[in-house]
Parts: C-alpha cells; structure tokens; sequence
C-alpha cells in the first residue's frame, strides 16, 4: 500500500490512481478515501489523476492519539502534496474534508492549487454561537461523543440512516452502501475518531474562505442532515471571493455516493469549463 510518513512519524496512507492534472480528495468523518471511489474511477477514466488519502487517525492510517484536529489536518495534506510534487491540483472535500481543504488553503495558500470544490462541507463553523446563531448547539456534538463513546459500532450503523437520507419516504439506499460506511468507519481509531468530533464543529473556517483565490465551486443538498445548508454552504459561498454555488433540491449529506452520476457530471464540467476559461 502506498503510504508517506509525516514529520511527526504518522504513517499516512493513499491512493494515486490514472494519469493527468491532479485532482486531491478530503474524505468525510468517520470514513476513508474509499468513499471517493466513484469519483475516483470516474474521473481517472476521463484523464485526471485522482489522489485521496485517509486521514491520520482513520481507515490505513496510523491511528493517532495526537494531532485528530485541522491544522495538523490540512499540515499532513500539505506534505502528501509536496511530496508527490503536485501542481496545479483540483482539491476535492467533502464535510470534513471541505473543512481540510480550507485550512489548507488557508495556512498553506495556493500556489499548487487551481481550483477548489467543497461537498455539504462544514465550513464556515457549524457550532451554535452569538455570531453563527444558525449552528447547532454544543449539546448536538456532546451527544454524538456520547453515542460514539458508549457503542461505536451501533453509532456508525445509525448514523448511516441521516447520512445517505435512508430515513426519508422513498429512499433508495443500499444495504451495501449503509455497510460500507460502518466497515470504513470501525478501520479508523477510537480516539481520533472521538476527538475529529471537535474538530469539525468547532473550528472556524471564515478566515480561511476569504483567502481563497482560486475558481470554487460549492455543492450542498437541501436536505443534508448532518451538515445544514444554512449555517454551512449558505454562507461559504458569500466567504469565499468569486464561489459558484449549486444547491440540490431534497439530496442528502452523502449524496456522492447515493447520487454519484449527478455529482461527477457536476464536478466534470465544472473542472473542463475552468480550464477553457484559464487557457
């Protein structure tokens, strides 16, 4: 398995799939790069090579006591991309990964970055504050420690039903899709996985949207129960300078995977029409 090993010892794990401009994944929590795979293979078939790795603490990787927060996050991305020299790189998150790719951005600028595209992520703060009253309230994140804390496996299991919107009338989610989740979450670490938990509904991404200068597009369902569109996307595209954004009427949080075709042909043209406009 392909891995690099951080400066702090932290043996990271990725994938590196096709030939072109680079195109970098930031998965969700609890998950993995896995959750990329239909984009992946997507675009590596229409000739970008797609990078996703698992984030320190989750699935391949080393299962971290330390460092589960978004400044090492976005750190640990910065080093994979200079390690396998990109340039020119799309970077792709998706909830907290979206959050990854902003603190990146934000610490680490763009020098190596084209474009930016962030799924039903978490920025710019999803904490209930007095100035982000549209947040959810702290005890929402205390409960979700608590039911991680006293049955993980079971957690994960339930938290599939919000996250593809299987609790809706009509749904159509498989079981494969709802085990998936579960596999991917119970490989990443206990701890890491408790303290990822802060780290995406506490830190606050506003300064890190204002910095970014590069063509971005933000994708949010309507109806995504994990991440609310209105303390979130809402307001990450007013943040950031020049962002496109699109909203889908009733798709839920994971809907990368439960609606993949309409994603990647969303992601497709939006990474074709940058380039036209950039040559």
């Amino acid at each position: 398995m392909p891995t690099f090993t951080t400066k702090d010892g932290t043996q990271i794990y990725y994938k590196d799939w096709g030939k072109g401009q680079p195109v970098v994944f930031s998965h969700g929590w609890p998950l993995t790069a896995d959750a990329w795979d239909a984009q992946m293979l997507f675009l590596g078939e229409h000739g970008y090579r797609c990078i996703a790795h698992d984030r320190r603490g989750h699935g391949r990787s080393d299962q971290t006591w330390d460092g589960n927060e978004m400044n090492t996050y976005a750190d640990d991305l910065a080093e994979l991309t200079a390690k396998l020299d990109l340039k020119d790189a799309i970077h792709v998150g998706h909830s907290t990964g979206g959050g990854e790719v902003a603190r990146y951005i934000g610490r680490h600028g763009t020098s190596r970055v084209s474009k930016a595209v962030l799924i039903g992520a978490v920025p710019p703060l999803m904490l209930k504050t007095a100035a982000n009253p549209g947040g959810l309230p702290i005890e929402a994140f205390d409960q979700l420690r608590t039911d991680l804390a006293n049955d993980r496996s079971q957690f994960y299991k339930d938290l599939t039903l919000p996250f593809y919107g299987a609790n809706r009338p009509g749904a159509r989610v498989s079981q494969g899709t709802m085990d998936s989740f579960w596999l991917q979450g119970m490989l990443g670490g206990h701890k890491a996985a408790y303290d990822c938990i802060k780290a995406f509904s506490e830190t606050d991404f506003t300064e890190d949207l204002k910095k970014f200068d590069v063509p971005t597009l933000i994708l949010h369902g309507d109806d995504d129960q994990i991440v609310p569109i209105g303390a979130a996307a809402m307001i990450s595209s007013k943040l950031v300078p020049g962002a496109t954004l699109k909203v889908y009427p009733g798709l839920p949080h994971g809907m990368c995977t439960t609606h993949k075709e309409l994603i990647n042909a969303d992601l497709l043209a939006f990474l074709k029409h940058s380039n036209q406009a950039a040559a």
